[in-house]
């Protein structure tokens, strides 16, 4: 990566427009605390924006908007492991091996 003084102030630019984003979201943040939601509507929106703003410090002060292909496979193997374990439960719950076992409570 050449350092010349284009592509730097290109980069400062996008620094400064991700700081300029972090204070609108904290902005946001504080405004959305005076709304007094419901419990699981408040924690959806922290979350939201949460999400926003650690994907923005992510993929620019951590530089990972340079590296797709690897933030992509990560995503995605997270991805089938979320979906895994979620059906883990179902899997179990479906399971006719059980029936008829000592452990099982008698009716």
């Amino acid at each position: 990566m050449q350092s010349d003084s284009a592509e730097i102030r290109k980069s400062v630019r996008s620094y400064v427009k991700v700081f300029a984003m972090l204070m609108l979201f904290t902005i946001i943040t504080v405004a959305a605390s005076r709304f007094h939601l419901a419990v699981p509507a408040a924690i959806t929106v922290a979350l939201i924006i949460a999400a926003l703003k650690g994907s923005m410090v992510a993929a620019v002060f951590m530089h990972l908007s340079h590296e797709k292909r690897w933030v992509y496979g990560a995503l995605l193997l997270t991805a089938v492991f979320f979906i895994g374990l979620l059906l883990l439960p179902l899997l179990t719950s479906l399971d006719s091996v059980a029936i008829g076992s000592p452990w099982t409570a008698a009716k």
